[in-house]
């Protein structure tokens, strides 16, 4: 049988690899755009245009299709949240999931994968595996995207019923190819790539997972996940100077030796977030990303191997791939 899926958030780094993997499998995916991209040139697939911020415009874009895939997010950097108009986060991330979910009804979308992110579970002390929670709440969270993700998330999942389930997906941190908009890990490997990142970390850590093994997880998210589960779609865990090393290593030198203190980081975090914002850059240090290194980033992803048949690379590898596809698409 044919399946007609619909995905929000193509342009970025997961969306892009899901376009790919469901091309791959056979499918002819329907992106949902907001402007005409050059990306999905010549690849095979059907784009149309809305944003899920615009609800008026979301079912001409969801009508027929059986699955659709919520990737559209927005990454704050910020502490504060809020519910009214003038948050970004608040618009884009719970709003604009509840239009989604409101769009699949009104045009009988059978399930809506919905990508969350481990950000939205509370840590675990450290040393502690963690699993899928059995609900997501705001309240521990600390930070605009982890509170607004969760709310997303837990709103999804009160909304099946009727026909329609959802089920929902958690990365970590992602990397390999495809980094078309420069992700937060996308700039420090290109400063490594050009010899411009001059000290290492010996604090925190973080779980890192290749974008094309999230979208094999989602792909298989559509067709076998259980309704109202969420899976944890995550990979290897490496402590910050590990992670650094082997950025060295795969680009031919010797890992920095200027150690930098997390009293530093911490310090110098609210200057560097100052400094993105005035050049619109994409942010490397912030006090939100500091803070989450310095949390527990050991995940099981034993729930979606056992289920869904999800088996990601290892990070050595993903990054690898990640260098050799900025070296072909960009001037480094």
């Amino acid at each position: 049988m044919n399946t007609t899926s619909v995905i929000t958030g193509a342009t970025g780094h997961i969306g892009y690899a899901l376009v790919r993997e469901l091309i791959a499998g056979g499918e002819r995916p329907r992106l949902l755009l907001r402007s005409e991209s050059s990306l999905f040139e010549g690849i095979g697939c059907e784009t149309a245009f809305g944003d899920i911020t615009a609800p008026e415009t979301l079912p001409a874009a969801f009508e027929g299709a059986d699955v659709v895939y919520h990737l559209a997010g927005l990454i704050a950097v910020g502490d504060d949240v809020g519910n009214d108009s003038d948050n970004p986060a608040w618009q884009v991330n719970v709003d604009g999931t509840q239009n989604v979910v409101a769009a699949c009804k009104a045009c009988g979308v059978k399930r809506l994968v919905y990508v969350s992110s481990v950000d939205a579970m509370p840590p675990a002390p450290e040393g502690v595996v963690m699993t899928e929670p059995a609900r997501f709440c705001s309240g521990p969270l600390n930070g605009t995207y982890a509170k607004t993700k969760a709310i997303a998330t837990q709103a999804a999942l009160n909304s099946a019923g009727g026909g329609f389930d959802v089920v929902v997906a958690m990365p970590s941190a992602c990397i390999g190819p495809y980094d078309f908009k420069v992700s937060n890990i996308g700039v420090m490997v290109r400063l490594f790539m050009k010899f411009r990142f001059p000290f290492t970390m010996n604090f925190g850590g973080y779980n890192f997972v290749d974008v094309r093994d999230v979208a094999k997880g989602l792909a298989a998210c559509a067709a076998r996940g259980r309704p109202g589960e969420s899976y944890l779609l995550t990979g290897e865990y490496l402590d910050t100077a590990a992670f650094i090393a082997v950025l060295a290593q795969l680009n031919g030198h010797k890992p920095p030796a200027l150690p930098m203190p997390h009293r530093i980081a911490d310090a110098s975090a609210p200057l560097a977030e100052l400094y993105y914002k005035v050049f619109d850059k994409t942010p490397l240090f912030t006090r939100y990303s500091i803070r989450k290194i310095m949390e527990n980033g050991l995940f099981s992803y034993e729930k979606a191997a056992r289920e869904l048949g999800y088996a990601p690379r290892s990070a050595e590898e993903s990054l690898r791939d990640m260098i050799d596809w900025i070296k072909t698409n960009e001037k480094v």
